[in-house]
């Protein structure tokens, strides 16, 4: 028996909810559809209805589960405490297995063949210059929901440190179109008297991804590779909020003390500078000017609901910026990791709920938005919005962004 065979969806965690309803306001495809089975709610009465008959799943209910976000909004708001993530993640497991992939049948080899490569940093960067050309044609598929794609990668970050205070874990998606970024997480890093290493391209992908759609034995061996490649008690830095939430989970995924151990060593990069920033801009003298004194900031799903260290974000872009929340309660953007491909009719009428959300607190003005996680990003920017993560906005302001620099120099 394997180490991690365990039932697909524990009958103690759908027991805890008793059905009141009080996730429906949170739930981003129920606000859009008006459909129970596309709710917390409903979903969870199909897992138990399969789970008392027999445990197989047919094509219709399938489909109410793969069209859930994940965004885990409804979790905050149960008062069972039910554990809907570990739920759906289970479900989503149990329809892989039964060959009921989370992909319409056109999709579910593309879906398979991209998550493979997320695992593989040097491809990964290849394609990512070739799509970002092809986007600059304007040959890149509306479907594929990606926002402006930098055609410039600039260089990857480095380090050579072998004992670190803080390892910066970079990602697959991040490090391909977010490096500056890692750049500036690294200049806050040593701007704050701390050194720095990163992990080999073994830890490169987190997992999140297969695990969301139900390929968990692929993420487990993908935290398995994680963890070796950031030995040690060093704090584990993440500027993207759905990798962030996946390490921090390490421990459930695999279940094993090593795991739990490096959970704990997780940090959101946000959560981790907050306590430093008055001390950094004391030191770094005057503030520079950003490019919007005003700045909306989105909270991503996995950085408000399941890392809950939101605030952070909002509290560091205080000290270079007038930030203007966005007054929906969090609810979700659409994106949804590899959602809004695979589901791209309902990400779009959750975004356009957001997007509405967002332009109702602009004022009629023209404000950044600030967002740290890239799907969100990529996402909201084909809503015309100029999304910036909180980080690069901080570093900018600081004078320690590439960016920034050569705006002093000229």
């Amino acid at each position: 028996m394997s180490l991690y065979q365990t039932p697909m969806v524990n009958d103690d965690d759908l027991a805890t909810c008793v059905s009141c309803g009080l996730c429906l306001p949170h739930c981003p495809t129920y606000r859009v559809t008006g459909e129970e089975t596309r709710s917390p709610r409903g979903r969870i009465a199909i897992i138990k209805n399969v789970q008392d008959n027999g445990g197989r799943y047919d094509h219709e209910s399938a489909a109410m589960l793969n069209s859930c976000i994940q965004c885990r909004g409804c979790e905050p708001a149960c008062p069972s405490g039910v554990p809907y993530g570990r739920i759906i993640s289970g479900a989503r497991e149990a329809l892989v297995e039964q060959g009921l992939s989370p992909a319409k049948q056109s999709m579910s080899f593309a879906l398979r063949s991209g998550l493979k490569i997320l695992n593989r940093p040097r491809l990964l960067s290849f394609l990512g210059r070739i799509m970002a050309a092809l986007q600059s044609l304007h040959l890149i598929p509306q479907r594929l929901s990606l926002g402006p794609l930098p055609v410039r990668l600039g260089k990857r970050l480095t380090s050579s440190i072998a004992a670190p205070d803080v390892w910066i874990f970079t990602g697959c998606v991040m490090d391909v179109w977010m490096r500056e970024t890692h750049r500036n997480t690294a200049a806050l890093v040593e701007a704050s008297g701390h050194t720095f290493a990163v992990p080999d391209e073994r830890g490169r992908c987190c997992g999140a991804l297969h695990q969301h759609a139900g390929f968990t034995a692929d993420a487990r061996k993908m935290a398995l590779q994680v963890m070796e490649t950031m030995p040690g008690d060093g704090i584990v830095l993440v500027n993207s909020a759905g990798c962030g939430a996946a390490l921090k989970e390490y421990g459930d995924l695999l279940g094993t003390e090593q795991a739990h151990h490096f959970a704990a060593r997780v940090r959101d990069i946000h959560e981790w500078l907050e306590p430093k920033m008055l001390d950094l801009v004391a030191r770094r003298g005057p503030i520079m000017a950003v490019s919007h004194s005003r700045i909306v900031l989105q909270d991503p799903c996995h950085l408000r609901h399941v890392q809950k260290t939101h605030g952070a974000a909002q509290r560091i872009l205080q000290h270079v910026a007038e930030v203007v929340p966005v007054d929906d309660d969090g609810l979700c953007c659409g994106a949804g990791g590899a959602f809004s491909m695979l589901e791209p009719t309902l990400a779009r009428q959750v975004r356009d709920r957001k997007a509405e959300a967002i332009k109702n607190v602009c004022d009629g003005q023209i404000l950044v938005v600030a967002s740290a996680n890239p799907g969100c990003a990529m996402f909201l920017g084909q809503s015309g919005f100029d999304v910036q993560h909180p980080i690069d906005i901080v570093a900018k302001a600081l004078g320690l962004s590439e960016s920034s620099s050569e705006s002093r120099g000229s």
